[in-house]
């Protein structure tokens, strides 16, 4: 069964394609719909017998699946001298990718499901499911690949493929402008990661995961000498792959594509959030473990990065109006607590909080989604309100979300947050205490601005326009379901990890152990250790900050935003301060963006200067050779060849005038699907 993996990227593939090239515009929507569900449905069945197939085996050995040889065995050139360099490419399955296999098919599928109801009527319907399925395949490219060489593929595709269903709606400027810097923003953590990964291929000749961790093994004190900029060759390594991963996890100082994603249909948001792109960095972090743990400066700029992303989104959350940007800070803030997380050598515990938050907030965008789905696109929370009354499945489900989020007994979210903070109070490191206050501090906030959210769509009376709270109602079926399996997610899926301290086993942590790499000291020294009790404590605190927090954002908001508005009147700097997001976009578009249009515009008068003055100086010696080139030959052959070109590339014009729609996004998926032609081709060939 294991020998199937394989299929489980080419099944979504295959649907992409389908609707991509074959169906034709005119397909009905439910055929459509059939090829997008049918393909990411089937990859989820069949990610689930190759896991169940793994998991019987008993063994926890990794899998590794060579599909082909990429780059050919040479040698590569390097400041040290020449290394041989193989770069193969394959699919690799142990326990990391084996989480990372179930979260993006199983909460993919749903997704999938959710997006025929919520989209159904839409212009662009096929574009859509296209894009979807090709979200799909880049994210478990991703996760299966065996090589960072493979995981990159799906790391640039998963970019594309975020910038194509940002700007799904390209007609519009915002959304357009959403996607190109989206785009944009990425690239700059994609160039620190691309450094990174040189430096690993000039070092030991290989990017292949297995490998690596035996050289990483054999040489630990190699990659603790001096390498560049006062780093080690680990602490380079680390610190390009941790700025690659603030780019695609939205992190400081990279976070700032992540709320303006919002304008892309409310499925991607969920799909983007909850299954694929964002949680990118979280498992690149993670996967690179052994190279962290030798580079401890690294893992604790990790931990105080995620710290503060985490802590200014939850400020961020508390003020936004708009439903979906305060879903949106929510996750910044969650994947700062991964960060935090990982940081602290908790390495488990990002994960097991990234599988949880993979249910709970699919859950949340999807509930938000069924709301602004019947209100015509209504997101602005002031204009809701009293939907308890009219769509009691829906508010249900969110509050189950809510509840989750907020870390409320018995819910995924209490025992993935806790076992965050337990990590934090026991890491025994430089500051771990300010870096537990800090994560308490963000429970609070995080259970406040949820439950916010929470009465200002479902409690008190409507504030919307009458004639729109007559025709309110449930969503249909296909986006009904989804609410309701997910929410049994966000229940169930924190029961793997129990603690000890309350008779569980942990079994999530002692799944992911095999992983976790052990060429270092142990992050948590015997004398750190945190008592069944005090475990116990800590876990009691947090939960009582988060109902405290619940009950406080019920009673300011429960009759609508008023109270909440004179509040923030009585602290107007601080308010301004979080509604314009500290000004970071501002500072960013005054310095960067502008400084970079002034240089360039320096750089091309210059250049057109020096032309000019070239031309100048050179206009005497080319008189005689530019007269006896206007003679004969001027006419007779360079005219001659001129006019022949024009008349050939008339002719081939009017061919290729039909696909020349202007759209950027045409481009970028004939690009992204030559791409994966040329693939198959080189496979099949090879």
């Amino acid at each position: 069964m294991r020998d199937l993996l394989w299929l489980v990227p080419l099944l979504p593939l295959l649907g992409a394609l389908a609707n991509g090239l074959l169906v034709g515009r005119r397909a009905s929507e439910k055929t459509v719909s059939w090829i997008a569900c049918g393909s990411s449905g089937a990859a989820a069945l069949l990610g689930v017998g190759v896991i169940a197939n793994y998991l019987r085996s008993g063994s926890p050995r990794p899998f590794a699946l060579s599909l082909w040889e990429w780059m050919a065995p040479g040698v590569l050139p390097t400041a040290r001298g020449p290394v041989n360099l193989s770069i193969g490419f394959g699919l690799l399955l142990d326990p990391l990718s084996v989480v990372m296999l179930f979260v993006v098919t199983f909460v993919g599928f749903w997704i999938h499901l959710y997006s025929v109801g919520y989209m159904a009527g839409e212009p662009g319907f096929r574009r859509y499911f296209t894009y979807l399925n090709l979200f799909l395949v880049a994210m478990l490219v991703l996760v299966l690949g065996d090589g960072y060489a493979s995981m990159f593929l799906g790391w640039e595709g998963v970019g594309l493929c975020s910038y194509l269903v940002i700007g799904f709606y390209f007609d519009r400027e915002s959304a357009a402008d959403a996607g190109r810097k989206a785009f944009i923003v990425n690239r700059i953590g994609d160039f620190a990661l691309l450094a990174g990964l040189f430096a690993l291929a000039g070092r030991f000749g290989t990017l292949q995961f297995a490998e690596l961790s035996s050289h990483i093994a054999a040489s630990a004190d190699a990659l603790r000498a001096p390498y560049v900029l006062g780093l080690s060759l680990a602490g380079f390594v680390a610190l390009c792959l941790f700025l690659g991963a603030t780019g695609k996890s939205a992190q400081i100082p990279l976070y700032v594509w992540l709320p303006d994603a919002m304008a892309g249909p409310t499925p991607v948001s969920a799909l983007i959030h909850a299954a694929t792109m964002v949680t990118a960095g979280v498992y690149l972090v993670v996967r690179s473990n052994a190279i962290f743990q030798l580079a401890p400066e690294i893992s604790a700029l990790v931990a105080w990065v995620g710290a503060a992303t985490a802590l200014l989104a939850a400020g961020f959350a508390l003020v936004q109006t708009d439903l979906k940007k305060v879903l949106a800070y929510s996750t910044i803030s969650q994947l700062g607590y991964m960060f935090l997380a990982a940081g602290l050598g908790a390495y488990s515990a990002a994960i097991f909080h990234l599988a949880t938050h993979a249910f709970f907030k699919a859950l949340l965008f999807l509930a938000a989604g069924a709301v602004i789905h019947v209100l015509g696109g209504e997101q602005d929370l002031r204009r809701m309100g009293g939907l308890w009354r009219r769509l009691p499945t829906t508010a249900r489900t969110f509050g189950v979300g809510a509840l989750a989020i907020a870390g409320i007994f018995p819910f995924a979210g209490f025992w993935s947050k806790d076992a965050i903070l337990s990590a934090a109070a026991a890491s025994g490191t430089s500051g771990h205490w300010v870096l537990y206050a800090i994560g308490l501090l963000t429970a609070g906030l995080t259970s406040f601005y949820m439950f916010r959210a929470f009465a200002l769509a479902f409690l008190g009376r409507f504030r919307g326009e009458a004639n729109i709270e007559h025709h309110l109602h449930e969503a249909p079926w296909t986006m009904a379901l989804p609410l309701a399996v997910l929410a049994a997610g966000a229940v169930a899926a924190g029961w793997l990890g129990i603690p000890e301290a309350l008779g569980g086993e942990d079994r999530f942590g002692r799944f992911l152990e095999p992983v976790i790499a052990r060429v270092a000291s142990p992050k948590v020294p015997a004398e750190h250790m945190l008592s069944h009790a005090a475990e116990i404590g800590f876990m009691t605190l947090a939960t009582i900050v988060a109902a405290i927090a619940i009950l406080l954002a019920l009673r300011i908001y429960r009759a609508g935003p008023e109270r909440g508005e004179a509040i923030a009147k009585r602290f107007p700097r601080l308010h301004a301060l979080l509604v314009h997001k500290a000004w970071v976009d501002e500072i960013y578009d005054a310095t960067i963006v502008r400084g970079t249009w002034s240089l360039a515009r320096l750089v091309s008068r210059f250049d057109a200067g020096a032309i000019d003055r070239g031309m100048v100086e050179g206009a005497g010696r080319l008189t005689v050779f530019s007269s006896w080139l206007s003679g004969l030959f001027d006419r007779h052959v360079i005219d001659g060849l001129v006019n022949f070109s024009g008349w050939l590339l008339d002719r081939f014009s009017r061919s290729l005038r039909r696909v020349q729609t202007g759209a950027v996004s045409n481009y970028a998926f004939a690009l992204a699907l030559s791409a994966f032609v040329l693939v198959c081709l080189y496979a099949v060939w090879r």
